[in-house]
């Protein structure tokens, strides 16, 4: 029976794309993804045993998603059958099913390599369960964003995720040589045009053969130097998803590099954000976290540093007002961190939750009634400002209720100055209690 789903062999004749005509026969000709592909990664070794399952691709854009799951195919002898979740609907997925069934009964089975698989709803997802579990089909999905995340559970456990990593300088410069001798010519580019090459690709494969392929219809006899080429090319956008993956790990990495004190991190993964397309206001909110969640009271200045950095960028609009918010990130790499009131601010969140139900000690309940007054509230009060220090040393928290140890500054920053406060009132608060 004819498969309504295969595409047949490209024609020989018209132009065939340089990615398309350097895509690897086999495995063994995949550039990069050794951690996958490797002697005993987890790929070679399912083919060695025979053991076949279902698996999630999760890579960036251009890293052999698709190849890998193609020869993937070849080598197990299964039928392979590419769909996209971009353009596939329900119908589209029975009909799969159903010729995937009919070649199971004629002693074929599937791989259906599903492209951009977070794009199906949680529904969608569902329908490739009993068509898992029953060998149907071998499930082999590609995306771009964490399956943690993306993906329903019931399809994670019944596959197993291998992570694909961008290609390296290395094996882009290997996928260069490949591309210049399929096309019988050497790149006319100086050594540090080419490097610059390498790197407008970010980490793509297919990108970087697009790119080469601009190169060689040029049809000039110079070599081009690096801003030659820069003139020529435009840059490949840096792949950022604000709602994606990559905006999560960029935000973390920018604040991990504060909370390190490294300002140069900061300003990288800052300037990183922005070439991506961020909102810059959103910076700026997070960068005031910072402040508070990681330098506290160590320095309370950093909080108005960074309040008046993000008053300035509203100010002055982009781009002028970005530099307002970067002077904000390194004065906050530099200051001395705590996060002493921040943890201290949690342990009081968490000890109102087990002792919620507590009512204050009634010395410091006011008592506006005669009821009130008889009910003791506000007896034995003792006012600060007329004991001696201005200290009682009284007992605020429930009655019967331990008191607990939330706050304790370190020796950083003004945080120093306020741990010789704390020690001091906790030595007077024993003597008055005693």
């Amino acid at each position: 029976m004819a498969d309504l789903f295969d595409t047949g062999e490209v024609a020989e004749s018209g132009h065939r794309p340089l990615a398309d005509r350097l895509r690897p026969k086999t495995l063994s000709e995949v550039i990069g993804q050794r951690q996958v592909l490797g002697p005993e990664a987890p790929l070679t070794v399912m083919l060695e045993a025979g053991a076949l399952g279902s698996l999630i691709f999760w890579g960036p854009p251009g890293v052999g998603k698709t190849t890998i799951a193609r020869l993937f195919a070849d080598d197990t002898d299964l039928h392979f059958v590419q769909i996209s979740a971009i353009f596939t609907g329900v119908p589209d997925l029975k009909k799969v099913f159903e010729a995937a069934r009919i070649r199971r009964q004629n002693g074929q089975g599937t791989l259906l390599f599903v492209d951009e698989i977070h794009r199906f709803n949680k529904a969608q997802q569902d329908g490739f369960l009993p068509h898992m579990e029953d060998g149907t089909i071998l499930l082999v999905g590609a995306t771009t964003e964490n399956p943690s995340f993306e993906l329903n559970a019931a399809v994670l456990s019944r596959a197993q995720v291998l992570v694909l990593e961008r290609l390296d300088l290395a094996d882009l410069e290997l996928m260069a040589q490949r591309a210049e001798h399929e096309l019988g010519m050497a790149l006319p580019l100086e050594a540090e045009a080419r490097a610059a090459l390498l790197e407008m690709a970010d980490g793509d494969g297919r990108a970087l053969l697009n790119l080469i392929e601009q190169v060689a219809a040029w049809k000039i006899d110079e070599t081009l130097d690096r801003d030659a080429l820069a003139t020529c090319l435009m840059r490949r956008a840096a792949q950022y998803d604000k709602s994606g993956d990559a905006h999560y790990n960029l935000i973390s990495a920018l604040h991990k590099s504060v909370r390190g004190s490294d300002p140069d991190a900061s300003l990288y993964w800052f300037a990183r954000m922005l070439e991506g397309g961020e909102d810059p206001r959103y910076l700026a909110r997070r960068i005031t976290r910072m402040a508070v969640e990681d330098i506290g009271l160590a320095d309370p200045q950093a909080q108005a540093v960074c309040l008046q950095s993000w008053e300035t960028y509203e100010r002055l609009g982009s781009p002028e007002g970005e530099l307002a918010l970067a002077q904000a990130l390194v004065y906050l790499a530099l200051a001395p961190k705590s996060n002493a009131a921040y943890v201290a601010y949690k342990g009081a969140r968490k000890a109102a939750k087990q002792t919620g139900s507590h009512p204050p000690p009634k010395h410091i309940l006011n008592a506006p009634t005669a009821l009130m007054k008889d009910q003791r509230y506000g007896d034995n009060y003792a006012y600060d400002h007329d004991a001696e220090d201005g200290f009682s040393g009284a007992n605020y928290f429930p009655d019967g209720m331990e008191r607990p140890d939330l706050y304790q500054p370190v020796e950083r920053g003004f945080e120093r100055d306020l741990k010789k406060r704390l020690d001091y009132f906790a030595r007077l608060r024993t003597k008055r209690q005693s």
